[in-house]
């Protein structure tokens, strides 16, 4: 069976989610698939959870390994996936049972280097779940269109994508190892580099915020990988001329409350930092001096 797609999946003491996961991707309507799980660690039954799985469904590759992180995993992956695009997809989230055979399809019929969906927050409270939603499908082709309809780097999410794997090789991308927020610098390289990426309304990357994941663990390192994420793509967007929405160029913001009130946020870019009142109203700016 020829490989069309190779499903990447880490795998880290997730075996509260683990089976609803995979559900989702042994489960497609598009059967030409490799599912690799990269073991990245895990104590608890993760692990035994992949081994009951893979016992049904000859598709699934196994890979046991320390805990380096996500990073490490998904490049463990990349080195041995042999489908013709790539799917990354995180343990604790799943996807429409016809999300590779949409995008696969929608890749195909235009020539797109990348096919990108509509992401769901369903824990979400909020009025509005969606991260990302499409009202018609588009083939994008220039840098500013990509990056605007994509939303990025804000929406700078790997895997409500599938990525032609000659497209990673020619630019010969991988994951910084040992850092949070490892996909803006993939992200915003890739979607840059490549010819053209199609859009599919439609069809759904359901997105859940563990409670236990690492982000929420690491709390310091967190914060600081997201200043060191931001820096990135502020650099990487000077660099090659890449204009976005002010906002995105806001390099930390600092909230101050009183009694859990918000009485003062702080906005800083690189020359100036605003000063908002109950995070709503400019009072002050300051100039930076470089």
């Amino acid at each position: 069976m020829e490989i069309k797609i190779s499903v990447i999946i880490p795998v880290c003491n997730v075996e509260k989610y683990f089976a609803r996961c995979l559900d989702s991707v042994v489960n497609q309507t598009f059967k030409d698939i490799e599912i690799i799980c990269i073991d990245d660690g895990s104590v608890d039954g993760s692990m035994t959870i992949a081994e009951q799985y893979a016992k049904k469904d000859s598709r699934i590759i196994l890979i046991y390994g320390e805990n380096k992180g996500p990073s490490a995993a998904r490049n463990v992956g990349l080195k041995i996936a042999r489908g013709k695009y790539i799917s990354f997809v995180d343990s604790d989230d799943w996807i429409d049972l016809d999300f590779l055979e949409k995008l696969y399809n929608a890749a195909e019929s235009c020539g797109a280097d990348a096919a990108c969906s509509e992401i769901q927050r369903p824990h979400s409270s909020s009025r509005a779940p969606y991260k990302l939603k499409f009202e018609k499908s588009q083939v994008l082709s220039g840098v500013a269109e990509k990056f605007k309809v994509l939303d990025l780097p804000m929406r700078c999410y790997i895997w409500n994508k599938i990525y032609r794997r000659d497209e990673l090789e020619r630019q010969g991308l991988r994951f910084i190892e040992g850092m949070l927020f490892e996909d803006i610098p993939f992200t915003i390289r890739y979607i840059f580099s490549c010819k053209k990426v199609v859009t599919v309304p439609g069809v759904i990357y359901h997105y859940w915020v563990n409670p236990k994941s690492i982000c929420r663990d690491l709390k310091d390192k967190t914060q600081i990988d997201m200043l060191k994420a931001r820096a990135d793509f502020i650099k990487f967007s000077r660099e090659n001329h890449i204009v976005c929405d002010e906002k995105v160029y806001v390099k930390s913001k600092t909230f101050y409350r009183f009694f859990g009130l918000v009485v003062l946020k702080v906005y800083e870019w690189e020359t100036i930092k605003k000063y908002y009142l109950f995070g709503l109203i400019p009072f002050f700016e300051k100039r930076i001096a470089l």
